[in-house]
């Protein structure tokens, strides 16, 4: 350990009597805890599939399957249609993350450069939303989709059910607000007096300097749209287009299926959001980094 670490302990406690050695049993038994914790579930599902359903309902539980049934994954990719709602799902989650992306940047634009009259005071309510539990919103945003007012039209069983709810994230607003607040007024201004305008300044300079928080931005609000449940569940009413997490819950439900093909279903669900993660994880670890160290 450097003399510049920081740490819970200090060195000198480490070396009285056997502190390194209960600070390394300590340090490797959280680990260990923090793994089986974020990794178990996902090796349960995993090698559940592989299992017969009489050997994953058999107590107790094998850790490894005694044979293996790879078929099940076929069969689970066949029978659930899963490659049908795994699209509907992508759609749903692009289509929400571009309109988030234009809405939330433009609110985030205009809150740290435009400084609109009750800007702050904008800024505090929609702070103030996040305070509220998603559970309290959900009536109140069912009979807004049910009837959108004014218009009076019923958006049940469309994407915008899903995508215009969902289009003003508090959080994400003020994220971006904060990453804007960064950038410094001297450079719009030049380019203000050589004749940019406000949605050029936001689109060759705002917007290309501000990538790391796009891509977090970006990479959430996908990553929220696939795995939401409860809401496509109350609004996707019709079972052609649902979700692949409300298509799953009401196949299970219907007894036709086994144990082992749902396990196979949801591991393959799982895959694209993996495969996201690892491909932007630098990304996301960059662009949360540069936040704090610029918050």
């Amino acid at each position: 350990m450097s003399a510049t670490t920081r740490s819970l302990i200090s060195e000198a406690d480490l070396r009285r009597g056997h502190g390194r050695l209960i600070y390394r049993l300590v340090l490797g038994a959280l680990g260990v805890a923090f793994v089986l914790a974020f990794l178990g579930p996902l090796y349960w599902m995993i090698i559940g599939a592989f299992k017969t359903p009489i050997e994953l309902a058999q107590t107790p539980p094998t850790i490894l399957p005694t044979s293996w049934h790879p078929q099940t994954y076929v069969d689970a990719w066949n029978r659930l249609e899963v490659g049908r709602y795994m699209i509907n799902t992508a759609f749903y989650a692009l289509g929400g993350w571009l309109i988030q992306l234009i809405v939330d940047v433009a609110a985030a634009y205009a809150l740290s450069k435009l400084r609109p009259v009750l800007g702050n005071v904008v800024l505090g309510g929609m702070l103030a939303s996040l305070m509220l539990p998603a559970a309290a919103l959900l009536v109140p945003a069912y009979l807004t989709v049910a009837e959108v007012p004014i218009f009076g039209v019923n958006l049940l069983s469309t994407p915008w059910a899903l995508w215009l709810p969902g289009a003003a994230n508090a959080f994400n607003i003020y994220v971006l607000k904060r990453f804007f607040d960064q950038i410094p007024n001297d450079l719009l201004d030049s380019a203000g007096i050589d004749g940019a305008g406000r949605l050029r300044l936001l689109w060759h300079i705002i917007l290309p300097l501000s990538r790391p928080v796009l891509a977090v931005v970006s990479i959430f609000a996908i990553i929220g749209s696939w795995k939401d449940f409860l809401w496509p569940l109350l609004v996707l009413q019709d079972p052609e287009g649902q979700t692949i997490s409300v298509a799953l819950s009401r196949l299970a439900e219907t007894g036709r299926v086994t144990n082992n093909e749902m396990f196979a279903a949801l591991a393959i669900a799982s895959i694209p959001m993996v495969v996201l993660f690892m491909i932007f994880q630098r990304s996301i670890l960059n662009g949360l980094s540069a936040g704090a160290l610029k918050g």
